[in-house]
């Protein structure tokens, strides 16, 4: 690939993050995300990446590398500690978002993505997509959350966990949004208390007594 075309396609996986956070994964209009890009030719993303699929493929393998090697950091330190401890295995879903959070712009529209995506079927989606997303990280993470959790039916676990997913990652998100406002509308916590109280909220979220 020339200089020129890999500029170009670097140009088209902004616009589209900006694009799929702003207006939704499945809605955001490609030839939009194509202007604002710079480029003229209605065909480019198609030319690029094939489909849509191949494009969110490409924006969501921009920060693969980084939530999968957190995340094994952090679940290592998950496995040492008691078998009913959640506070450790949250805490491998919650810093790696909230440092992505910080990374500036990309890291929160890449989060508000992300957000939109666990709460979709995943037979609905492409499995390339779904290849991508496993790359992400976020499975083993479940797997040792699931063992953990007190007892409930499948499907109130699956709920709270989903629930709880979208939550994290929104939380974040919107954090460091509020970071850039000049005018925050209320105080924001430093960093490492906010991630230690989402780390309380979403462990009180997937404790909740259990309704008969």
């Amino acid at each position: 690939m020339t200089a020129n075309a890999e500029q170009t396609r670097q140009r088209l996986i902004e616009a589209a993050t900006r694009g799929f956070a702003a207006e939704g994964v499945h809605s955001a209009s490609l030839l939009e995300i194509t202007r604002q890009a710079g480029q003229r030719n209605r065909g480019a993303v198609h030319y690029h990446f094939g489909s849509r699929e191949g494009m969110l493929v490409a924006v969501i393998e921009q920060h693969v590398d980084f939530l999968a090697a957190r995340e094994k950091e952090l679940l290592a330190a998950a496995r040492e500690q008691p078998d009913d401890d959640l506070a450790s295995v949250v805490t491998a879903f919650v810093r790696p978002s909230v440092e992505l959070g910080d990374l500036g712009w990309q890291g929160r529209c890449y989060l508000v993505i992300l957000s939109e995506l666990v709460e979709d079927d995943p037979d609905s989606l492409h499995p390339d997509v779904v290849a991508a997303l496993t790359r992400a990280g976020g499975y083993d993470a479940y797997g040792l959350l699931e063992e953990r959790m007190p007892p409930m039916s499948e499907e109130l676990r699956a709920e709270r966990m989903s629930l709880v997913t979208t939550f994290i990652l929104r939380a974040a998100a919107d954090r460091a949004r509020a970071g850039d406002r000049p005018a925050p509308s209320r105080h924001h916590l430093a960093t490492d208390a906010f991630v230690r109280n989402l780390i309380a909220m979403a462990v009180g979220m997937l404790t909740a007594p259990v309704e008969e």
